[in-house]
């Protein structure tokens, strides 16, 4: 049987960015855990023709495969930097480019950054009610970082790293054979 597959996607132009690396240290845990493969992408990896695609069709053939592996995963990390007290505008353009049935009962880790505690509830009141709109599976912990869980771009503070563990965690109630400590127990 294939590995589960796992998708992350940063919702951020900017390299390096504190969103791609949080992104990436779920992913990495997670894949460690359940035995995922696992791809991460930026909006700089979709490209150019998200702000000029109107509807799905007019992507490049780049942009149509990021969505591909986000709609075909088995489990998705969203990371979002947060502008203004939400996700940025192509971010949402591009989760806009997705029918509602293509990410239904798909278990979504949350995760947003910013640059201090006053946006930590972006994730609650901002991303999780978009995902809610396609009646996914918002784990539920959310994981929100500010500057100071960094150092090098590298999640760096045990508060965090913790929070990253509990929602890797929960990731078990969709992928208990990949977890050896529910599949002893059936």
């Amino acid at each position: 049987m294939a590995a589960p597959k796992l998708v992350g996607i940063a919702g951020s132009f900017n390299r390096p960015s504190k969103t791609y690396a949080l992104v990436q240290n779920v992913a990495e845990r997670a894949t460690e855990r359940y035995g995922f493969t696992s791809r991460i992408h930026d909006l700089h990896d979709v490209g150019p023709s998200l702000g000029r695609a109107i509807w799905r069709k007019e992507l490049d053939d780049q942009a149509k495969e990021i969505i591909d592996a986000i709609v075909t995963s088995d489990a998705l990390i969203v990371g979002a930097p947060t502008y203004k007290g939400s996700y940025p505008g192509l971010f949402k353009h591009l989760i806009d480019l997705i029918e509602p049935h293509e990410l239904r009962a798909k278990p979504i880790v949350i995760t947003a950054t910013g640059g201090g505690d006053r946006h930590a509830l972006m994730v609650e009141h901002q991303l999780r009610p978009l995902f809610g709109f396609f009646m996914s599976h918002t784990l539920p912990t959310a994981v929100y970082a500010s500057d100071r869980d960094f150092t090098d771009y590298r999640v760096s503070s045990a508060p965090l790293s913790n929070r990253i563990e509990e929602v890797v965690g929960e990731l078990a109630a969709f992928f208990p054979a990949e977890n050896p400590i529910l599949a002893a127990a059936e």
